[in-house]
C-alpha cells in the first residue's frame, strides 16, 4: 500500500520560492498519476498540478501557470512541486495525492492515496 509524505512547506515572503516534495513509501509512483492539491481556510480543495506517470500529460491550474511546475524523480521516488513568485493567495495546506490511473484526473474524488498535507504561508 503506497503511503505519501509531503515535505518542504513553510513561511516565505511574497515573491519567494518553495519546493514541495512528495515521497512514496511502501510502493512506487510508477503507473500512478500524482497531483498536488491545496486548501485555503474556508475554501474547497483545488487541484494545482498533476502529472501522469509517463510524464506525457501534465496539468497546471491557470492561477499558477508560469510560476509553479511539477516534476517526477523516479530514482528518488518523489514528485515535486516547484513554486516560484509566491503570492499571499497561495497560502494553503498543500496535499499530495495519487491514483493508479492512465491519465491525469482533475477530480479529487478519483484520487485514492493522500498525504497528510504541508502548510505553505506566504507573507505580504
Amino acid at each position: 500500500q503506497v503511503q505519501l509524505v509531503e515535505s518542504g512547506g513553510g513561511l516565505v515572503q511574497a515573491g519567494g520560492s518553495l519546493r514541495l516534495s512528495c515521497a512514496a513509501s511502501g510502493g512506487t509512483f510508477k503507473w500512478y498519476t500524482v497531483g498536488w492539491f491545496r486548501q485555503a481556510p474556508e475554501k474547497g480543495r483545488e487541484l494545482v498540478a498533476a502529472s501522469k506517470w509517463s510524464r506525457t500529460s501534465t496539468y497546471i491550474t491557470d492561477s499558477v501557470k508560469g510560476r509553479f511546475s511539477i516534476s517526477r524523480d523516479d530514482a528518488e521516488n518523489t514528485v515535486n512541486l516547484q513554486m516560484n513568485s509566491l503570492k499571499p493567495e497561495d497560502t494553503a495546506v498543500y496535499y499530495c495525492a495519487a491514483v493508479y490511473l492512465g491519465r491525469v484526473s482533475l477530480n479529487l474524488n478519483d484520487y485514492t492515496h493522500w498525504g497528510q498535507g504541508t502548510q505553505v504561508t506566504v507573507a505580504s
